[in-house]
This record gives C-alpha cells, sequence and structure tokens, in this order.
C-alpha cells in the first residue's frame, strides 16, 4: 500500500536556548556514554555547578536530542519533532 502523509500545519522554531521549547536536559557524559549518536554537534549548556548538559525532546519513541541549528516543530496536536536545518525546507513551508 501506498500512502502519503496528510498535510497538517506545524509551528517551527528555530531552537534557541532559553526559549522553553525543549522538554529537558540530560547530562552529556551520559549522552555519549549511554546512547548511539554522534554527539560532535550537540547543543551543550554548562550549568552552575559545571556539569554540562544536553537538550532534547521528547516523543513516543523517547528523546532525541537537539543540535546546533536544529529547528523544533509543535504539529497541531502538541507534538514534538526536531529537525536539522538541512531538511526543514524541504518538508515544510511557509504558510502564508
Amino acid at each position: 500500500m501506498k500512502c502519503r502523509r496528510v498535510p497538517l500545519e506545524a509551528d517551527v522554531f528555530k531552537f534557541e536556548l532559553g526559549k522553553g521549547l525543549e522538554d529537558g536536559y540530560e547530562l552529556y557524559s551520559d549522552v555519549i556514554t549511554k546512547t548511539w549518536i554522534v554527539a560532535s554537534n550537540l547543543v551543550q549548556v554548562t550549568r552552575p555547578d559545571g556539569s554540562i548538559v544536553c537538550p532534547y525532546i521528547s516523543h513516543r519513541r523517547g528523546k532525541t536530542f537537539i543540535s546546533e541549528g536544529d529547528y523544533i516543530i509543535v504539529d497541531s496536536d502538541g507534538t514534538k519533532h526536531v529537525c536539522g536545518e538541512d531538511k526543514i525546507f524541504e518538508r515544510y513551508e511557509e504558510v502564508k
């Protein structure tokens, strides 16, 4: 069976710290030792205690860590996704 994705409006935000777009943070040391992702381009925040944390988005498959230049997509039903700046405007077009 072939299917086509149903059009769905979404809010698209370039990720910025301090805007509340992330769902949480995880210690960078845990990210690089407990996950199977390339961590070289992840957003890293140094807390006052010196610990380094990485922001993420939670979804039904787990967590997606946010990399530099990523966009956060919030669907009309509240579901969040992360999309790289290299793909965002191939997948989404601005609604005017």
